[in-house]
């Protein structure tokens, strides 16, 4: 009979691309393995998944908002049904293991994967755990983790360090520079900078890039710039006011390993999973956390790589003034480049979806 693994959480890239990175090795690992994603409703997971060959189930559950509003008052209701719609996924789908990624649908499913003697694992991408995954660890077998000293957060008996997982196509993207040019119909000779603000975009980073676009083209250099769907209609104005073909805009990038493969230069926020990315990418980088993520969790990935001289940073409050020319600087530097990129290398962990796919199946063993 094939062993049945259920894959739960979501919300954004730096949640559903490891949890696809995972399936991927499982289905690698043993291709008769059964596994079905379970997301929340209305959240890209419900397309990025379905798009990585998998089937999804969404959930009504919604989180927390910050400010009191009516979405708040809905949001007992919304998780009572989630976790009752869970028991019934669950009670169906008959997994021999849960797997949560973080996400508001990770709490539901692995609570009701518990309560019925399931085992689960999480998996936390973040060097400052969430509030849902140090809830689920009381009941969770194993806890992946991507960063030393997570034992102030989990229990440490159940900690394995492993790195956060990362797709294939990104682990090759070294092989792919001349492929990534002429897919963004770049020019050879000239040096690329590459900016991305995670799945969504980041209005920051945006508008840091919009205020000095005229640096950019000045400069010679040539740009990949991924917005977001709500800034793209404005970056393309932009670049056409300009008058420039060497600022190629996006809304979303699904080939990420060309770009990077492109890229001299990255700017880029600092979510667990673009950071990860970097370091299998060996690119040098800025980073601009989101000083909104929780307990500034991004600040403390991001002085994870900038206290081993293995990135820079800017902070979001000072990216309008010193964004673009920290960028423009850094391309103008190689051997900060070379230096940057050997550092950032060095806390690659290219094994770690194997590592965690293993660490699923053990728990069905």
């Amino acid at each position: 009979m094939p062993k049945r693994v259920i894959i739960s959480g979501g919300g954004t890239g730096g949640h559903i691309y490891p949890a696809i990175a995972i399936a991927n090795e499982l289905k690698t690992i043993d291709p008769t393995v059964e596994i079905l994603f379970v997301g929340a409703e209305g959240k890209m997971e419900m397309e990025k998944v379905p798009r990585a060959g998998y089937q999804i189930i969404g959930l009504p559950v919604v989180g927390i908002k910050r400010q009191l509003t009516a979405e708040n008052l809905a949001f007992p209701f919304k998780l009572g049904r989630s976790f009752w719609r869970a028991r019934q996924v669950v009670r169906d789908f008959r997994p021999d293991v849960a797997v949560g990624v973080g996400g508001y649908a990770s709490g539901p499913v692995l609570l009701a994967a518990s309560l019925k003697g399931i085992p689960t694992l999480i998996q936390e991408q973040n060097s400052y755990a969430g509030l849902t995954n140090k809830l689920l660890s009381r009941r969770a077998r194993t806890i992946c983790v991507a960063y030393p000293g997570m034992d102030a957060f989990f229990p440490e008996e159940k900690l394995t360090l492993t790195g956060n997982p990362v797709r294939t196509d990104i682990m090759q993207a070294g092989m792919k520079r001349t492929e990534g040019l002429s897919f963004f119909q770049l020019e050879p000779e000239r040096k690329t900078l590459l900016i991305i603000g995670g799945s969504q975009g980041a209005r920051t980073i945006n508008e840091s890039v919009e205020k000095d676009l005229n640096l950019l083209i000045e400069s010679g250099y040539q740009v990949v710039w991924q917005t977001g769907t709500a800034f793209i209609e404005r970056a393309r104005q932009a670049i056409a006011d300009a008058g420039t073909d060497r600022i190629k805009a996006f809304d979303f990038i699904y080939e990420m390993d060309l770009a990077y493969a492109a890229a001299d230069v990255v700017v880029s926020r600092a979510g667990a999973l673009s950071i990860s990315e970097l370091c299998l990418v060996a690119k040098p980088a800025i980073l601009v956390p989101l000083p909104t993520a929780a307990e500034d969790h991004q600040t403390k990935n991001a002085l994870s790589l900038v206290n081993r001289n293995a990135a820079l940073l800017v902070k979001d409050r000072d990216a309008s003034t010193e964004l673009v020319p920290a960028a423009l600087r850094l391309l103008a530097d190689a051997g900060q480049q070379v230096a940057l990129s050997q550092n950032i290398s060095g806390l690659a962990r290219p094994k770690a979806a194997r590592e965690i796919a293993e660490e699923v199946l053990r728990l069905i063993k």
